[in-house]
């Protein structure tokens, strides 16, 4: 089993940033991949960033070139550096583990960006 713990979510102004964390711990070794999904009230759980252990990365296109994804090398765990917020961004923060054949989720963490 995979526990995922989050840090990082606030309120923020419009044009803030913010860095996300969430580190993997349990049978972290058999994971895969790590991301990062939100979701805002009324809307689907959606992928913002993805990223695999060996650093190939994946972002939805409202995250791209301000959101950017990363892991530490010396232990399971990523985050995202998430600048230049806006409203939209506002939503529940899930960090994703993969193994080869489940997945895991955080409990989530809250950002909301005001205008």
């Amino acid at each position: 089993q995979v526990q995922l713990v989050e840090s990082g979510g606030g309120l923020v102004q419009a044009g803030g940033s913010l860095r996300l964390s969430c580190a993997a711990s349990g049978s972290s070794f058999n994971i895969k991949y790590m991301g990062w999904y939100r979701q805002a009230p009324g809307k689907q759980r959606e992928l913002v960033a993805g990223i695999t252990f060996g650093k190939s990365t994946e972002y939805t296109d409202s995250a791209k070139g301000r959101f950017t994804i990363s892991r530490d090398v010396a232990k399971t765990a990523v985050y995202l550096q998430m600048n230049s917020l806006k409203p939209d961004d506002t939503a529940v923060y899930y960090c994703n583990a993969r193994t080869l054949n489940s997945y895991y989720w955080g409990q989530g963490t809250q950002v909301t960006v005001s205008s």
